[in-house]
């Protein structure tokens, strides 16, 4: 059992390090916490393309309608960032709620980058 643990964790450490060599996003989740039913959140995500070469932005796609997300930007030079800007609308939503914000990107090794928001709606 605790070489497993010891093997998972080496291995989400090796994840996020060759992960981090092609892009880089801080924090990859947001958690908005308790929020009124009816709030329409928003949050930023900043994007950085640490490779050597232009890393475009092809699209991004929500999970649902009730998110909708877009980039300042559509192609990144090498050490460039933008922001992915993420509104959700919790009209309708009761308890914990989780959406993804899909980046799909012309680079090859990152082809999807996901995004997780959180929150837990309560009634008014």
């Amino acid at each position: 059992m605790r070489k497993g643990i010891i093997l998972f964790l080496l291995s989400s450490f090796i994840f996020q390090f060759a992960y981090a060599e092609e892009a880089k996003v801080d924090p990859q989740e947001w958690d908005f916490g308790q929020v009124k039913q009816g709030a329409v959140l928003k949050h930023d995500f900043i994007l950085k393309n640490e490779t050597n070469d232009i890393l475009g932005i092809n699209n991004i796609h929500t999970s649902c309608g009730c998110t909708v997300s877009e980039s300042d930007k559509k192609s990144l030079m090498p050490q460039e960032s933008t922001t992915i800007k993420v509104t959700f609308n919790s009209k309708g939503y009761l308890g914990a709620v989780q959406q993804f914000v899909y980046v799909n990107t012309d680079n090859a090794d990152l082809a999807i980058i996901k995004f997780t928001i959180k929150a837990e709606v309560a009634k008014d």
